[in-house]
């Protein structure tokens, strides 16, 4: 798993921003913001991924993360990464154990070049992150918190609990019950600075589409509590990924993108969401017409970036294939029913 193209191996780059590098590591821009400031930041961690997950299966009951995928909390201490039960600076994410995942071994690759995509080609605030040798060699994901400033946690909900949803009150699949319109509506709820955040928002979600993210669901979202004004806005993005790579039958997106029943005619006739029905979306969220037509442009027309960020990337060949499928698919459906 994890396996690189020849040309790909012969060619060293950091490991976060995948700029090219004398040796494998992290760029000095990638290292401040990795470490936080002038301290060190590893390239390598020494564990195994059977050792990670042996790690999380002692503390999972201790730990101040969530999720179903395999995960643990790291400290920085002295230039070097450990594992922590509670508290920590970083999260770790090793390829997963699931072995129903098509391309598993891509995942983190996948990730830290979603993340990296999203950030530098359509300026989305993103978590800092990047990948990182476990001690064989192979690649994990690691990310640096942003829920926490100093020793202090700060307030952070998901879209979840902002909606009072839970698996007792809504069942298994309590994540995926309500529609991106619904997010919007609860922004405004809960954002004094609806006007700005809720078109952070709509990127977010035309970037989940245009990137086959079919598990944007509810927890994908959060607010988190400003430090001067104690207002909410919402975090910077987090667990974005092609989805579609690892479970390539998967809906086109994790929610239904309106609160009613409501089809533009493109998506009528084609059976699946196009350009128009984000114009729409975006219409219901009160962002005004020429202002949603610039946030949606830059979805259609920097493919040459991203494609470019994709060949440098740590995918592996069939993967890098399939990503670049998925994706020029999706720029067909948002270009439609807006020319």
């Amino acid at each position: 798993m994890g396996r690189e193209g020849p040309k790909s191996a012969r060619r060293p780059r950091c490991l976060s921003t995948l700029e090219p590098l004398r040796v494998e590591g992290y760029s000095a821009t990638a290292q401040r913001r990795l470490a936080g400031g002038a301290r060190k930041f590893p390239h390598r961690i020494e564990l195994l991924r059977s050792d990670i997950f042996s790690y999380r299966a002692k503390v999972v009951d201790r730990m101040s993360i969530s999720g179903v995928q395999e995960k643990i909390s790291l400290r920085l201490h002295r230039g070097k990464l450990a594992p922590t039960a509670t508290d920590g600076d970083y999260i770790l994410k090793p390829a997963p154990g699931a072995e129903h995942l098509a391309l598993r071994g891509d995942v983190p690759a996948n990730e830290q070049l979603t993340m990296l995509i999203a950030e530098r080609v359509f300026k989305i605030e993103s978590a800092v992150n990047g990948c990182i040798r476990l001690a064989d060699g192979e690649l994990a994901y690691v990310t640096r918190r942003f829920d926490r400033r100093g020793k202090d946690k700060v307030p952070q909900e998901d879209f979840c609990q902002l909606m009072e949803r839970s698996q007792e009150t809504h069942g298994a699949n309590y994540k995926y019950t309500g529609s991106y319109e619904d997010l919007g509506h609860i922004l405004r709820k809960f954002c004094s600075a609806y006007r700005i955040e809720v078109e952070r928002l709509f990127q977010r979600i035309v970037f989940c589409y245009a990137f086959s993210n079919g598990d944007a669901h509810l927890k994908n979202f959060s607010l988190l509590q400003t430090a001067v004004t104690k207002d909410y806005v919402l975090t910077p993005a987090y667990d974005l990924l092609c989805s579609g790579l690892h479970v390539p039958d998967e809906s086109r997106l994790a929610l239904d993108l309106f609160s009613d029943d409501f089809e533009t005619p493109s998506s009528r006739a084609r059976g699946f969401n196009t350009g128009a029905c984000f114009l729409e979306l975006a219409r219901r969220f009160g962002i005004a017409a020429p202002r949603r037509e610039r946030l949606l442009a830059p979805f259609i027309e920097r493919s040459k970036d991203v494609l470019d960020l994709v060949r440098s990337s740590f995918l592996s060949p069939e993967a890098r294939t399939d990503y670049v499928s998925r994706y020029e698919d999706r720029l067909l459906a948002l270009r439609a029913g807006i020319d």
